[in-house]
């Protein structure tokens, strides 16, 4: 996809939870537009294929191996990220674990625990920790959030509960560094159609002795559009609300998921 001239002309993003699927993929876009880059996750190695990447692209990247739980490296995050650019335009918490697939009621109470630290805690400590920065640049926070607010189906509940706090945390966010010029929003994917999501199928046709098109159907039969939205397509509403296309946007959520459910 050809990004449009300038879209993030000359800013730095900083972007964790840069993994093999939206992460890689949100780096590469945003570099398309214009920015440099600060990658954060915990597996350093993969951070380093993903620079190359964006070398390639023609734009700078720094690798920060982060585990966003921890506050001794956040600070390191930050103090490298300063280092290298010497200002941060954009955040974008991307960091993501597989949620617990069970019944509240046999969910232990440090797995629920363990989902809110990373999804709401850690983010939390990065916007903390970014904010100096951020309001030096009038920056944005997009906080990569999921439709799982949108619904209550069985065995999702561990999930729900950190999603819907990264959410309200977001809101407030948005109210609170708003007097500083910085701009918070939220982006609600769906199930995002990539290599990832693709293995998955693939693991649960074996399984159940189906094709992969056909689960892919059965999944996108509840959308409007039919079909499941790309990594492509939820990178481009992350860029929109990174981007100062969206500079009178603060405090929303823009749900991404082809129709499946709605705010």
């Amino acid at each position: 996809m050809v990004e449009p001239a300038g879209l993030l002309a000359d800013k730095v993003v900083v972007i964790s939870g840069v993994g093999p699927a939206l992460g890689t993929t949100l780096a590469c876009r945003c570099a398309e537009a214009g920015a440099d880059l600060v990658l954060a996750a915990r597996t350093v190695e993969r951070l380093h294929g993903v620079a190359e990447q964006v070398r390639a692209l023609g734009r700078r990247a720094v690798s920060v191996g982060t585990d966003i739980t921890d506050a001794a490296q956040v600070s390191k995050l930050v103090d490298e990220s300063l280092k290298e650019y010497g200002k941060v335009d954009v955040l974008i918490n991307n960091a993501f674990r597989v949620p617990s697939m069970k019944p509240l009621a046999d969910t232990t109470f440090d797995h629920m625990r363990e989902a809110i630290e990373l999804t709401v805690f850690g983010a939390l400590r990065l916007i903390q920790g970014f904010a100096p920065a951020l309001s030096e640049t009038n920056g944005a926070v997009v906080n990569v959030n999921s439709m799982v607010v949108r619904h209550s189906q069985a065995k999702y509940g561990a999930y729900k509960i950190a999603k819907s706090a990264l959410l309200a945390m977001s809101q407030s966010l948005a109210t609170e560094l708003g007097v500083q010029g910085i701009r918070v929003n939220s982006v609600l994917p769906g199930y995002i159609w990539g290599g990832t999501l693709e293995s998955y199928f693939k693991h649960q046709a074996g399984k159940y002795g189906t094709t992969v098109d056909e689960i892919y159907r059965a999944t996108a039969a509840a959308s409007d559009l039919k079909r499941l939205p790309t990594e492509d397509e939820v990178a481009s509403a992350i860029l929109f609300m990174a981007s100062d296309l969206a500079s009178g946007i603060t405090g929303q959520a823009l749900d991404v998921n082809c129709g499946e459910y709605k705010a």
